[in-house]
């Protein structure tokens, strides 16, 4: 048997212990738990909690477990949003095929829980924009997936939109660019898998009389093209509207989660400019980054946005009444310790696994402005909390994330 770990992958180092030659059909092994909301696999896979985290173990052929840990972790590298992996076992006993260990993704959710159990009236249009930006990121660093679907993909709530994760890259080529013929065939397989799988989820009664599964394929399609063009597409413009031009393009694509790595303005004659960009491969997170160099927490990109702009607001609201600038290090360890800790430890402990503490703070923003309008007056936060918890958080579908039971992301 040859194990081999991802660097920086000590923290799996509680899984070398498994009872590796024998399948894993067989396992009996006390750390196995059952998550509670799994998607399907085509192969066997186990869930294993240790060292304060969970653990997915999926055994395959070694031809295909050693090309997803590869893909796995250039992804990873790039900053492509996917399941952290964390190693591979190869060459156990018997002739059992390798065994792929990748990260349990927190407070993830199955396109099956978002479908039936959808958050908002237009949670389930985000999650197919999420697949079409997923799809656009991974072709963007040449990366053909084979066999995209909502199966082979996670998603997490972020603030009211949806982010999506990879997950399934036993298909994936790596390349240096992908022709236009590679793209549509991956988006043609995408559409085929969505659309089989939306007549699953209608012959067994799950999904809603309003979504009609070759809508959402069509959704599929004309997203994806239209964020490749934005993406990817030259533009024409009179050579005095050049800087007003280059900024909006800019803003776009920042507000699309992507940033740019070059630009190039030519002459096109005629008193034309014409603009080229080249889009930077990586995960979206301008907002995550700042968020973590201030607090050291860890987010989705729209949540931590609306932290942010929550932060940015309570040290405003600080300098007025205090009549002086407060320190952007003492407004944020305070904003922590006043106002988003209290309402994250306001969650009980039977209700932690329900959402990730940053979505519960997010909603409980967005419930503390309904309550304050229905009032006619300003509702505290510490009052919008305790409704939220009481009101909005016990109803949360059971399956709509896989929480881990954490009631805090770690702090680093």
């Amino acid at each position: 048997m040859r194990v081999t770990l991802h660097p920086g992958a000590t923290e799996a180092f509680g899984v070398l212990g498994l009872p590796w030659d024998e399948p894993l059909e067989r396992w009996t092994d006390p750390r196995l738990v059952a998550p509670r909301e799994e998607g399907l696999h085509r192969h066997v896979v186990r869930f294993v909690e240790g060292g304060g985290r969970m653990w997915a173990i999926k055994e395959l052929p070694e031809r295909l477990a050693v090309r997803e840990y590869q893909v796995l972790g250039r992804l990873s590298e790039l900053g492509i949003p996917c399941v952290p992996v964390y190693g591979i076992v190869l060459e156990r006993a018997d002739d059992l095929g390798a065994a792929l260990i990748t990260g349990f993704l927190d407070y993830s959710s199955t396109y099956r829980a978002l479908f039936t159990g959808p958050r908002g009236p237009h949670s389930r249009d985000r999650l197919i924009d999420a697949l079409a930006q997923l799809l656009a990121r991974l072709h963007l660093a040449g990366v053909y997936w084979g066999d995209c679907s909502l199966s082979n993909t996670l998603f997490r709530l972020d603030a009211g939109q949806i982010a999506a994760y990879f997950l399934d890259a036993e298909t994936a080529e790596l390349h240096t660019a992908l022709s236009a013929g590679q793209r549509e065939t991956d988006l043609e397989v995408a559409s085929g898998n969505v659309f089989g799988e939306l007549l699953d989820l209608q012959a067994g009664g799950l999904l809603g009389d309003d979504v009609d599964p070759w809508a959402v394929v069509a959704a599929l399609e004309e997203g994806y093209r239209l964020l490749w063009e934005e993406l990817t597409a030259e533009w024409l413009f009179p050579a005095a509207e050049a800087q007003d031009r280059l900024r909006e393009r800019v803003h776009r694509l920042n507000d699309l989660g992507f940033d740019l790595d070059e630009v190039e303005l030519d002459d096109a004659g005629e008193g034309q400019m014409r603009l080229r960009v080249t889009t930077r491969v990586s995960e979206p997170g301008h907002h995550r980054r700042l968020l973590y160099r201030r607090t050291g927490l860890l987010t989705e990109e729209n949540q931590a946005r609306r932290l942010l702009n929550d932060l940015a607001s309570y040290r405003a609201w600080l300098e007025q009444q205090e009549g002086r600038e407060i320190p952007e290090v003492v407004a944020t360890n305070r904003w922590l310790s006043e106002i988003y800790d209290p309402v994250v430890a306001a969650i009980p402990p039977e209700l932690r696994d329900k959402l990730a503490p940053a979505e519960v703070f997010h909603e409980v923003l967005e419930h503390r402005w309904y309550l304050s309008r229905a009032a006619r007056r300003g509702v505290s936060t510490p009052d919008a909390t305790a409704a939220y918890v009481a009101e909005i958080l016990p109803a949360v579908p059971d399956d709509l994330t896989s929480g881990a039971g954490r009631a805090e992301p770690p702090r680093r």
